[in-house]
């Protein structure tokens, strides 16, 4: 059981983010952060049950800023 387990979470090109597993296939999105915390959750719970369940589920929240010259 791994203690715990982190998402890539990215602004998406098309509005809103996605969040994604390093290590896990597990994928979701949502429209504002709060949401995609909601949904991690619930994405968290469906892929390992009741048995294995992470006890920490930790955000990395990249966010990309473009700086004219």
């Amino acid at each position: 059981m791994d203690k715990e387990i982190i998402f890539l979470v990215e602004e998406a090109p098309e509005g809103g983010y996605t969040a994604r597993a390093l290590g896990h296939s597990i994928f979701t999105e949502g429209e504002a952060l709060d949401e995609i915390r909601s949904n991690v959750r619930d994405a968290v719970r469906c892929h390992f049950g009741d048995k294995d369940m992470p006890r920490v589920i930790r955000l990395h929240i990249v966010k990309d800023e473009v700086i004219a010259v």
